[in-house]
């Protein structure tokens, strides 16, 4: 992480509205307070822990009392309650007053999961790292092309995936079973290839988001996705025995204690505030602004097509009305 400042390399934000999934803790808790320091106008935290949320809010208006910092409940593992914070989100805003959005953090994740399903019957790694996070983006996407339509902005969607992106299964993504717990893997292997499952999903969704929406013609949209780095989160304190022993392993002297300066937003910041140009519109990249490499499904735009259309299918009756 050598060279990136975030002291000195994120500007100012003075009138940015900023969103950020899962903003309780972890990483997203570090995201929030990194940019909080460069005079955001207001920051949304998403979470299921209003508990948590209270500590991380109390902490912004103690360090920086001019930001706005607010609380939405919501549980990327059901679609209702994705919904009803997007609602409150748009309902957050004065009567008359146009909705803005400059920056959507898509910051909130499970990992290495058993097998389960969430309260809509998607696979649960799956359904809430990817089709959670897309349902807000298509809620919100008319706020954020608003915003996008205003001068000098530049609206920014951040998607955090990982590097166990590659250890999805054959194919890419098992769509024909995404309803159903994905159980029929190996023994042992089945937790982290649905994981690097949702993974891919979240750097190919980035992809096909700036495609669709990233031209000035079509939105003007910058959407990116984006590795964090490897940090000791409540994510990987949380699994057993033999899951935390296989990330150590993996990544040998890289995984860094969560505190540590905050380092586990920097790449998160750097995405979402770094000047535009050199940006690859719907790239994947690792601390800090490092181009990731094609590895597997991560560049297939046939899939990531496949996969937006999957997902406009599964999402087609839910709306904001």
């Amino acid at each position: 992480m050598a060279g990136y400042d975030p002291e000195r390399d994120i500007p100012d934000l003075s009138g940015k509205v900023i969103l950020i999934t899962g903003g309780t803790a972890g990483l997203g808790a570090q995201t929030a307070l990194l940019l909080a320091a460069h005079s955001a106008s207001h920051i949304f935290i998403t979470g299921r822990s209003s508990s948590r949320a209270e500590t991380i809010i109390s902490n912004i208006r103690t360090k920086y009392p001019k930001v706005i910092a607010t609380f939405i409940e919501l549980d990327l593992g059901s679609l209702a309650s994705v919904k009803a914070g997007a609602k409150t989100f748009i309902s957050s805003f004065p009567s008359g007053e146009k909705p803005r959005l400059d920056i959507l953090i898509c910051n909130a994740g499970v990992m290495a999961l058993p097998p389960g399903v969430t309260t809509d019957g998607y696979e649960i790694q799956f359904g809430t790292n990817h089709l959670g996070h897309a349902l807000l983006v298509k809620l919100l996407l008319p706020t954020l092309l608003s915003t996008a339509s205003l001068p000098s902005s530049d609206v920014r969607v951040v998607f955090l995936s990982s590097l166990a992106f590659s250890g999805h299964p054959l194919g890419g993504i098992l769509f024909d079973s995404l309803r159903s717990r994905q159980d029929k893997f190996l023994l042992g292997t089945g937790a982290w290839q649905r994981y690097g499952q949702s993974k891919l999903a979240n750097i190919l969704y980035a992809a096909e988001l700036a495609r669709k929406y990233g031209s000035p013609e079509s939105g003007n949209i910058t959407s990116m996705s984006i590795h964090p780095g490897t940090f000791n989160t409540h994510l990987i304190s949380s699994l057993g025995i033999l899951n935390r022993a296989m990330i150590y392993i993996v990544n040998l002297g890289n995984v860094k204690n969560e505190a540590r300066e905050g380092e586990g937003g920097w790449n998160t910041c750097w995405a979402a505030t770094s000047p535009k140009y050199g940006i690859i519109n719907g790239g994947f990249y690792t601390p800090v602004g490092v181009k990731g490499k094609i590895l597997r499904e991560n560049g297939n735009e046939k899939l990531a097509k496949e996969l937006w259309d999957w997902t406009e299918r599964e999402l087609a009756e839910w709306n904001l009305d």
